[in-house]
């Protein structure tokens, strides 16, 4: 089927910095609603909600490639920054059980994934593509080589990426105790620190960038961590990431997933939405319970374990589990990565014999 060229609406007919203007005064204003509610995260779910709307509105704009991936180099520096090397005896203790969680994880994907093909109006190729559990970059580009409906598939794997990050904001909410505690006190432009700030930026860009021309999907986000962490472990370097960087990363992240979200795209999955949002929930509530073993197993607050087996991108999981303040964030970009690399490996094959074995079962 056909997506409809999209018809020219008000917004779209407004110049270009005329959007950016009305996306970030939505954005602001959603971010500040949003903080004041207490809901960790809001500087990601509040321009990923105001892009979503304009998006749908028929916004034409979108961020530079080469912001987002910037983006994503300083996220890889923020989670950089919460590695200790306690982990790692943590992980070797316990990787038979987290081996089990990723594949068993991958395992339900694939099986909900032939669900909607089966019972929804999307093409087989395209129901298991969109939903093999993170990767969605790599996902969505061997979906096109393929065959399947790259549009769909992005739409799928970016629907879950906004319902695991709000849903995982929203439970942040409830879980994280604070008490009495009022809200601390931001310094948004502190003092730059020499040569922490600048050796942070370098970190950032040459992981990233050098990521991006390595044609590895997801070595945005790898290639700072990969570069940082010996340098942090190894030589004691501190990361200066200031508030100001950190919410003007994470409003390109909201962005870039939100303005995805266009009317065509939204028309075109429209009979089928109903069971694509049925597996996503079935699939974090999948993730869920792997969580709670894996919070018994290795003594995790249920936050920790919740969001270190959440299906959506490593990205917005790592923003989400910073602002929750009490959530351990190495453990849970750890295991995040674990799965990521395993998916990026075994992913798409497995994606291919599923959608091929179901192919061949259709009349």
């Amino acid at each position: 089927m056909a997506i409809d060229p999209e018809p020219r609406s008000r917004l779209a007919s407004l110049a270009a910095p005329w959007q950016w203007v009305l996306l970030a005064c939505l954005s602001l204003v959603l971010a500040v609603l949003l903080e004041y509610a207490a809901l960790p995260a809001a500087l990601l779910i509040g321009p990923m909600l105001a892009a979503i709307a304009a998006g749908v509105s028929g916004a034409t704009i979108r961020p530079a490639p080469s912001l987002f991936v910037a983006a994503q180099g300083i996220i890889g520096c923020m989670i950089v920054s919460a590695i200790e090397p306690a982990l790692f005896r943590t992980l070797l203790s316990g990787w038979p059980v987290i081996l089990a969680a990723v594949i068993a994880t991958l395992a339900a994907s694939s099986v909900l994934g032939a669900l909607v093909a089966r019972w929804g109006s999307l093409p087989g190729t395209t129901a298991v593509w969109g939903s093999a559990p993170g990767a969605a970059s790599a996902m969505v580009v061997m979906a096109d080589a393929f065959g399947a409906d790259a549009r769909l598939v992005a739409f799928m794997q970016y629907l879950r990426m906004i319902i695991v990050s709000i849903s995982a904001a929203l439970l942040a909410r409830i879980w994280v105790d604070t008490g009495d505690l009022g809200p601390s006190a931001i310094e948004w432009f502190p003092r730059l620190v020499l040569p922490d700030f600048p050796m942070t930026l370098a970190i950032a860009a040459i992981g990233a960038f050098g990521g991006r021309m390595s044609g590895i999907p997801g070595a945005t986000l790898l290639g700072p961590l990969v570069l940082g962490i010996p340098l942090h472990l190894g030589l004691g370097l501190d990361l200066q990431l200031p508030e100001w960087l950190l919410a003007a990363s994470y409003a390109v992240v909201g962005w870039s997933i939100g303005l995805r979200f266009t009317r065509p795209v939204l028309l075109h999955a429209a009979r089928s939405l109903p069971q694509i949002v049925a597996a996503i929930l079935v699939l974090i509530g999948f993730c869920a319970a792997i969580g709670a073993v894996l919070a018994v197993t290795f003594d995790l607050d249920p936050l920790t374990a919740f969001l270190a087996t959440s299906p959506g991108g490593m990205d917005s999981v790592a923003i989400i589990a910073a602002a929750s303040g009490s959530v351990d964030l190495s453990f849970v970009m750890t295991l995040q990565m674990t799965r990521f690399l395993i998916v990026l490996l075994v992913g798409p094959p497995l994606a291919r014999a599923v959608a091929r074995r179901m192919s061949r079962g259709s009349p």
